[in-house]
């Protein structure tokens, strides 16, 4: 049985997992519950790792993984997720409390596009580089899709590693805190979380390493947002 604590944590990093195809950092956590620091936040993820509900993935910093859901919300002891997939953008599906989930093996083949920077920005993405199988069940059916190689570190604290695969739903509106591809003066392309701050744009970085870049609403344009990853061990 868990505390309502470890309930509360467990359903923050299963909802932001869905939204964003990504967990949630260590600070969104401890503000999500009110605590003080970080390390409350430490001790509710190992009670839920011993417990079996969630997996720190090896060498990854941040970086989760659901196992399971309690009855109470809709899982059971059998429930199970696609490992190492990521997924996020699905859409609302109204299911009896009780139901198992269901997994498709439909797959769809979406473009790789090239890379993405994940660290200071690199050339714009332009040309069609292959393709890359994803899970049916990734694809939102809202617009387009397009996945992307991403190169550097700078979003890890977003679960986001050099050398995962993004995939990225074509659009050019984001929401403040959507991790988005973001295109610099037309010349730059880069994967950062998007802040609107008055006429002016944020692109933040997951990592204490790097700074907020900010730029003239003009300069930026975006375009996509992030709704699943693929990772390769």
């Amino acid at each position: 049985m868990l505390t309502r604590k470890q309930l509360d944590l467990l359903e923050f990093i299963h909802k932001r997992v869905q939204r964003d195809g990504v967990p949630p950092s260590f600070d969104e956590m401890k503000d999500a519950l009110d605590l003080r620091s970080k390390s409350g936040i430490h001790r509710l993820i190992t009670a839920l790792e011993e417990r079996g509900f969630i997996r720190r993935l090896a060498h990854r910093a941040r970086a989760l993984e659901i196992v399971k859901l309690p009855e109470s919300m809709g899982g059971g002891p059998s429930y199970g997720f696609i490992p190492r997939v990521i997924e996020g953008d699905r859409p609302d599906v109204a299911q009896p409390a009780n139901a198992r989930p269901v997994v498709s093996a439909h797959a769809i083949e979406v473009p790789l596009m090239g890379r993405i920077a994940a660290g200071v920005p690199i050339e714009a993405i332009a040309h069609v580089r292959d393709s890359v199988a994803v899970p049916g069940s990734m694809i939102s059916g809202r617009g387009e899709h397009y996945a992307l190689e991403v190169k550097g570190d700078s979003m890890i604290e977003a679960g986001i590693n050099d050398g995962d695969v993004v995939i990225i739903r074509e659009t050019s509106v984001a929401d403040n805190g959507d991790i988005v591809v973001a295109l610099i003066e037309d010349q730059e392309a880069t994967l950062k979380r998007f802040f609107r701050r008055g006429n002016a744009i944020a692109l933040e970085a997951a990592n204490p390493a790097y700074e907020t870049r900010l730029f003239p609403e003009d300069q930026i344009k975006v375009q996509g947002r992030l709704v699943g990853l693929i990772r390769t061990y």
